[in-house]
């Protein structure tokens, strides 16, 4: 069963996410069928550039927003400096120097998915969720190499999930 094993805040950087919308989950596949990280590595000149800005940049991201009275919205996609130009046929979304709580999730891959405690183990560390002007919350799957993408002797992984927050 998985465990959250650390929880931690951080501040980013001004940052642009690239991606491609959907109206639920899933879609992963075709993102490896047409390579389309590598079109976003590519685009903001390597993945080393977000590195230097954010130590945990670089990962494959599937970002959640979730507003009262809308659609759920779901974008797989990746972090970038903010001044990257959007591919065509993807769309970004601009985050500005804002603080993560971040929950690393650990277990097996078919388990860590499974965020539903994160919200209060943040909430036990300080930090309350923010909300952009129009009252969305906005959370995402940061899947990096190699906590999320080389299993350990235990054949377990980490997951980061990360909200967005206010404090401490």
């Amino acid at each position: 069963m998985a465990e959250i094993i650390r929880v931690f805040a951080e501040d980013i950087p001004n940052l642009r996410f690239i991606g491609k919308r959907y109206d639920g989950f899933g879609h992963w596949d075709e993102w490896w069928a047409n390579d389309w990280f590598a079109q976003l590595e590519e685009a903001m000149g390597g993945t080393e550039k977000l590195l230097a800005l954010w130590e945990n940049g670089g990962g494959y991201v599937g970002v959640e927003r979730r507003c009262e009275g809308e659609p759920f919205a779901y974008y797989i996609g990746m972090f970038a400096p903010e001044d990257t130009a959007v591919p065509e046929g993807f769309v970004h979304v601009d985050f500005r120097k804002l603080r993560l709580g971040t929950c690393w999730i650990y277990g097996k891959e078919s388990e860590v998915h499974n965020t539903s405690a994160c919200a209060q183990k943040l909430a036990e560390h300080g930090m309350t969720i923010w909300k952009d002007e129009n009252g969305a919350q906005w959370s995402f799957e940061n899947c990096l190499c190699p906590r999320y993408t080389t299993p350990d002797e235990h054949g377990n992984i980490i997951l980061d999930y990360c909200t967005f927050v206010t404090a401490p």
